[in-house]
């Protein structure tokens, strides 16, 4: 009698969720299940029942719940997923890119824990840590052999608590103590080419041309606001042509995407979106605030996706811009994030498409091929692919650009022209940016995101030990994710088919790198401004 009243109340309570999801997914009046609906619901009470019972180790009814709805979230589309409680922190830090925390980017080198480089205006920044630093203790408890995961947790915590850190700086003996109070930390999404004397970000990349470089690394609520602060210093310095870079880009939030869209588009329609049960919207430009009178290059490249294909589709149908680089991603679709528990989970459910402003399709469905459309093509004549080796060193190139180099490291270099700033990954007290394709979010009123981060390549043996504190890694159906050091091998992912990628794997890597598609760019517009002259 228990263990058929024990199986009833499972029954009951399996029907009741799946009655509910499948009302809010409906948006349909009650209904009643049908009977077949009911055996369906009996086979998966059976299942849990005896998998309890009977199953030679103990699991528990959440794991059990939790896998069985990863299990129909599988049969879906690879952006729809389950964000369990132990992963919802870290998710809506993505969302958000903000966190409490010092501001420092960390990794792990012979078992010691190293400053990769602070975050420009952070407390971290404030206290003095520099790249290079050697952080010997948390809290008065030694760092030695600690592990990046755990560091990153000490690191972390509320605002206006404090972490007691022992470092020392890079070619010093001494040790110095430092008390830090942590902040919520705001990731910059927006980043030029190089950076002022003050730390900060110089838009302006040539000078005597007047071309401006603004590289957007994700699209979050800030981004919009950040991009139009660059675009009014950049017009206060004359700004005769801009270069927008959106390479490695994996989205971010809809609207986000629109608000900086609409900065250099006056009229017409950004985007459309629509679904099997959301009315179709359509978003369209604004004249007041727009950013005219110059020629715009994007770049865009194979891991550019989602809100970064919504931002160049637009400016190429609308001829603003011309699109430089290699194909995109091709993520068309959108995600609504669902709360659950009161928001200790959340679903992040595909429930629309996104169109381009010439109605043609983004999303790259799963049976397509190289000349089907989808995603956004560069323009005619500027299409630059790189090689695996060639990304790999346009990353390192970007990274070791980003690192604020501290004055004892620069001391260092001074002695020895050999030394160079730290190659390890970032890994930060709390999150840069590493995400996966992103998923857009549609409705304002709900943080709906997007998100796509290509699995990494295993890092060398030899390697210093890092992770990126910006991946939810409860997303795991993602975008195969570019190398992160120069010497990872290449994989056949990065260009499929390529047969001059595949022959310079091989080939000698030594001397300056030079980017070739912000060479293109550069040239386009230099071409652009003559011809205006």
């Amino acid at each position: 009698m228990e263990r058929r009243s024990r199986h009833f109340l499972l029954l009951a309570l399996v029907v009741l969720v799946l009655t509910i999801a499948g009302r809010a997914g409906r948006g349909e009046e009650a209904k009643k299940p049908a009977e077949s609906d009911f055996e369906l619901y009996q086979i998966f009470a059976d299942t849990l029942d005896q998998i309890e019972r009977n199953y030679v180790k103990d699991v528990s009814r959440r794991e059990l719940m939790e896998a069985a709805i990863e299990g129909v979230l599988g049969k879906l589309d690879p952006y729809s997923n389950y964000i369990s409680p132990d992963d919802i922190g870290r998710f809506k830090t993505n969302v958000e890119h903000q966190f409490g925390g010092i501001g420092i980017q960390i990794g792990v080198e012979n078992g010691q824990l190293k400053v990769i480089s602070p975050l420009l205006g952070t407390p971290a920044y404030r206290a003095g840590l520099e790249s290079g630093d050697w952080i010997l203790e948390i809290d008065g408890k030694s760092a030695e052999g600690i592990q990046i995961d755990e560091a990153v947790r000490q690191l972390k915590g509320d605002a206006d608590t404090k972490v007691t850190l022992t470092i020392r700086h890079a070619g010093s003996r001494d040790k110095e103590t430092v008390i830090i109070t942590r902040e919520v930390v705001h990731v910059d999404t927006v980043l030029g080419d190089a950076r002022k004397s003050d730390d900060s970000w110089d838009f302006m990349l040539d000078r005597d041309k007047h071309i401006g470089y603004i590289r957007i690394t994700a699209f979050s609520r800030d981004t919009a606001a950040d991009v139009k602060k660059a675009l009014t210093e950049l017009q206060k310095e004359g700004i005769r042509g801009l270069i927008l870079d959106l390479r490695f880009n994996p989205g971010g939030l809809l609207s986000s995407a629109i608000e900086v869209t609409d900065l250099f588009v006056a009229d017409g329609t950004i985007v459309s979106t629509r679904g099997r049960n959301a009315p179709q919207r359509v978003w369209e430009a604004q004249k007041e605030g727009t950013f005219e009178g110059f020629p715009i290059a994007v770049l865009v490249n194979h891991y550019s996706a989602s809100a970064s294909e919504i931002l160049s589709a637009c400016l190429q149908d609308h001829k603003r811009a011309v699109i430089i680089g290699e194909r995109t991603w091709g993520k068309g679709s959108v995600q609504n994030v669902i709360e659950l528990e009161g928001g200790k989970s959340a679903l992040k459910l595909t429930t629309a498409g996104y169109h381009r402003p010439s109605g043609k399709n983004i999303h790259r469905f799963p049976d397509a091929g190289e000349g089907d459309e989808w995603g956004v093509m560069p323009d005619d004549g500027y299409e630059v692919k790189l090689n695996g080796r060639q990304i790999a060193q346009l990353i390192e190139h970007r990274r070791r650009r980003d690192v604020l180099v501290g004055k004892h490291e620069k001391a260092l270099a001074s002695q020895d022209p050999a030394a160079s700033p730290p190659s390890e990954k970032p890994t930060s007290d709390t999150p840069t940016k590493n995400e996966k394709p992103a998923e857009t979010a549609p409705d304002e009123s709900k943080p709906e995101t997007t998100k796509t981060e290509p699995p990494k390549a295993d890092p060398a043996p030899t390697q210093p030990t890092t992770r990126d504190e910006s991946k939810n890694d409860g997303d795991r159906s993602e975008p195969p994710a570019p190398p992160e050091r120069t010497n990872v091998k290449p994989t056949d992912e990065l260009h499929e088919g390529d047969e001059a990628a595949a022959e310079a794997k091989d080939e000698d890597s030594s001397g300056p790198f030079v980017d070739v598609q912000l060479q293109k760019a550069v040239a386009y517009l230099s071409a652009e401004l003559a011809k205006a002259q």
